[in-house]
């Protein structure tokens, strides 16, 4: 439509300027005395709009002449730019390439680029100026020149440029700490994570630093925290996200001096985290070790440490058959720890766990010694005979054949006795 309205345009010019000197028979005269001059009005009209287009050409001719320095100031400064840009972008793709030498000198050439014209007002000077900072500044940090990295990290933290561009200054505290953190260097990661504004903090860039500070300091705690927060904004995958949770959570637990401060951690889990078998089996382990550290005399205590065993491993105990072997065997072996504590209603819901899975070894083994315990000689004997046969673990075997040479030995069975201490002597 633009091109048909074009047409039409110079239609009707070509149509006006027809009608107007087509047949114009006027004339132009000018009076010089004592000359006369007499013009067709055709001509004179043809000059005056050459002379317009002429003195309008000239004028432009002056102007662009006028202009030449400042065009030859903007490209030398566009030169510049585009010499620093390139460097920027070289130093950042030979960074990610693992070539750090070569990385630093194309930073290097980039900063000598802007600082050799400080008079040139460039866009974003002050940013690509920090950014080159940074790139040699991990470039060091890469090649183990410390000094050179802490010197081009202050410089890339000027205070005039943490005003126009926090982004670089936060990304430079970062970068800072990571830094730190490979260097094992707990105090100084925190101090630079100190300085991240109160946004920055909650980030989930800040979040994974601020995790892998609390482990390397040994703050379980504070670890166990920020990976439920890191959990939370699904920064990992899920199956990952338990796993850390799980790992971090077991080592507060065995990191309990007594068992108050054992309450306590366990108290501190939520109730997803108080459900994993493997929680309950490193809370009940850690219990037991602070029970058999308990002197003889304290019956009360171990009686309470007992009690308290049995109720955190009341989820394991009710998904026993999800449970692996290893996690199986691992539940056995506490609960095997607190048989002397455990009361009636413990010894019934055994029996009938049992009853309901009959061929597990585990459940045949721990049957049996609870049976062993409360004198039941027949049913201890009959129950650990049956795990003899289907039990894989070597400890777990090993003690069910003591304790049928035991049980032998209680009914005078003296060949039997001796060919189960053999069975487990071959155990060791």
């Amino acid at each position: 439509m633009r091109s048909v309205f074009w047409l039409l345009g110079l239609a009707a010019i070509a149509v006006s300027l027809a009608l107007l000197v087509g047949g114009n028979q006027a004339l132009f005269t000018l009076f010089w005395p004592p000359y006369r001059f007499d013009m067709s009005f055709n001509f004179v009209l043809f000059c005056l709009v050459a002379g317009f287009i002429l003195g309008y050409l000239a004028l432009r001719a002056v102007a662009m002449l006028r202009e030449l320095p400042r065009q030859a100031k903007r490209w030398r400064e566009q030169q510049v730019e585009r010499a620093a840009v390139a460097g920027v972008l070289d130093a950042l793709s030979l960074q990610l390439a693992g070539r750090f030498v070569r990385a630093q000198t194309a930073a290097l050439g980039a900063l000598e680029q802007l600082e050799a014209m400080p008079s040139v007002s460039l866009p974003r000077r002050e940013q690509m100026q920090a950014l080159a900072h940074l790139l040699v500044a991990e470039s060091a940090q890469a090649l183990q020149k410390t000094e050179e990295r802490d010197s081009h990290l202050q410089k890339a933290m000027d205070p005039v440029w943490r005003k126009q561009y926090p982004d670089v200054f936060e990304g430079a505290v970062l970068r800072a700490t990571r830094w730190a953190i490979e260097d094992r260097d707990a105090d100084a990661a925190r101090n630079w994570l100190s300085e991240l504004p109160q946004g920055a903090v909650r980030r989930i860039q800040a979040l994974r630093l601020k995790l892998r500070v609390a482990r390397l300091a040994g703050s379980t705690d504070e670890a166990l925290e920020t990976a439920r927060l890191l959990a939370k904004h699904r920064a990992f995958s899920d199956d990952v996200a338990v796993s850390i949770v799980r790992g971090l959570a077991a080592d507060a637990l065995g990191r309990a001096h007594d068992l108050t401060q054992l309450r306590g951690v366990w108290a501190q889990l939520d109730t997803q985290e108080r459900a994993m078998p493997d929680l309950a089996l490193a809370a009940a382990r850690r219990a037991n070790s602070l029970r058999h550290a308990q002197p003889e005399g304290a019956v009360e205590e171990r009686a309470a440490s007992a009690a308290l065993v049995q109720r955190w491993l009341e989820p394991a105990w009710s998904r026993f058959v999800d449970l692996d072997a290893t996690q199986q065997r691992d539940l056995v072996t506490m609960v095997e720890q607190g048989l002397a504590e455990l009361d009636a209603t413990g010894f019934a819901r055994l029996e009938q766990m049992q009853r309901q899975w009959p061929t597990n070894g585990f459940l045949q083994y721990l049957a049996g010694q609870a049976c062993m315990r409360r004198q039941l000689w027949g049913k201890a004997t009959q129950l650990l005979g049956q795990a003899s046969h289907s039990l894989k673990d070597a400890v777990l075997l090993r003690r069910a054949w003591c304790s049928l040479a035991v049980l032998a030995e209680e009914r005078n069975d003296s060949s039997s006795a001796l060919a189960a201490w053999k069975k487990a002597a071959s155990l060791e």
